[in-house]
């Protein structure tokens, strides 16, 4: 009979396991899996691997590869249910079998309909035993993009802002200004490095002529897809987003072309310095949430602009909030926040406050009905 600590402590690891490369794995989601073996002196790992950066290979098989023969016999620990469909890889719940593990222990099911009990079907059918749902509801968190996409087309939603003490995001005329200290900048890196894509309104990117890059020294290269609401294609073609497209991609999200000559030549001169012009609806959130999911975009983190920011509250897009709070006033001149920690929107709950130096970020997330 299955210890469910021990099944807990394994999956734990699993998940753990699967966070490292949350974010850079491309349209596949991360997934952990630890091989254990137990020959009479205690259970213990043999192999264990997260799916790899761009997506493949898959964790299972690079699992199985480190373990040899002593995944015979032994369990698998895997956050997401094995793959069942030929795709540019075997399937896993092959890989399993062909390796003649005697239990997959699993913490989700997968919603893709190439997969969804297909996996388990054939684990079962060799005579594998299947236990699913362990520390589930853990597993759906850190598999929330992926689930987000595949259940409703779209990528999970996080809005990020920094208010001031007094309820403000920047001062008017004056560009980016530093709300918070450095422990929440580096939070907030590490999120970007975590997201497959972030977002910010055109009037953010003239404002503060961000780059919207993951800056932690080693992991430059996981900085996100950046994506800038831009009806008219206004970005400057001086701007750091675009003087750095083809390092990191950016979207322009416009709306119908125009016609007219002007919007031609924007439009030329953005291509020409690699960004890609995306025809979308750009007032209408789920349009072009829809269209991100398509790209394979699980993750979605939006930093900048009350506006962006207020349109997508209002069209209920919004999964999580991350406010971080500073210590400082920023007085008449400032820019209002759509919200602040006094006025949250009615249906997210708060769930945790957290001090990163002389800040504080609250979290709240929004109650959806399954």
């Amino acid at each position: 009979m299955a210890d469910r600590a021990e099944d807990d402590r394994f999956m734990a690891e699993a998940l753990t396991v699967a966070h490292r490369n949350r974010g850079a794995t491309g349209s596949n989601p991360s997934v952990g899996c630890v091989i254990v073996r137990d020959d009479g002196d205690g259970p213990h790992i043999v192999g264990s691997a997260v799916t790899a950066v761009g997506g493949r290979p898959h964790a299972e098989t690079q699992a199985l590869a480190l373990a040899g023969d002593a995944a015979r016999g032994a369990t698998a620990y895997v956050t997401l249910e094995p793959c069942s469909h030929h795709g540019k890889t075997p399937p896993c719940a092959d890989a399993l079998v062909a390796a003649g593990v005697a239990r997959v222990v699993i913490a989700v099911t997968d919603p893709d309909e190439r997969v969804s009990g297909r996996g388990l079907d054939i684990l079962r059918d060799a005579g594998i035993v299947v236990d699913t749902g362990v520390l589930e509801e853990k597993g759906e968190r850190e598999l929330e993009g992926y689930l987000m996409r595949k259940r409703n087309n779209r990528p999970y939603v996080t809005l990020k802002l920094a208010v001031s003490a007094d309820g403000m995001i920047g001062i008017k005329g004056q560009g980016q200004i530093r709300i918070t200290g450095t422990a929440a900048r580096d939070y907030v890196q590490r999120l970007r490095a975590e997201t497959d894509a972030i977002l910010v309104g055109i009037g953010t990117a003239i404002a503060d002529n961000p780059e919207l890059t993951c800056r932690i020294p080693g992991l430059e290269a996981r900085s996100p897809l950046r994506v800038v609401i831009d009806g008219e294609l206004d970005m400057p073609t001086t701007s750091k987003l675009a003087q750095t497209a083809r390092l990191v991609p950016v979207i322009a999200v416009s709306g119908r072309e125009d016609g007219s000559d002007a919007y031609a030549a924007r439009r030329q001169a953005l291509q020409d310095l690699g960004v890609e012009v995306v025809l979308c609806n750009p007032i209408e959130p789920a349009d072009l949430l829809g269209a991100l999911a398509t790209r394979g975009v699980s993750s979605l983190l939006i930093e900048g602009g009350a506006r962006t920011a207020q349109q997508f509250l209002n069209a209920g897009l919004v999964d999580r909030i991350l406010l971080f709070t500073g210590p400082a006033t920023l007085g008449e001149e400032g820019v209002p926040s759509p919200l602040d920690r006094h006025l949250i929107p009615v249906g997210f709950t708060h769930r945790q406050t957290t001090t990163l130096g002389d800040d504080l970020l609250d979290t709240y997330e929004y109650e959806r009905i399954p």
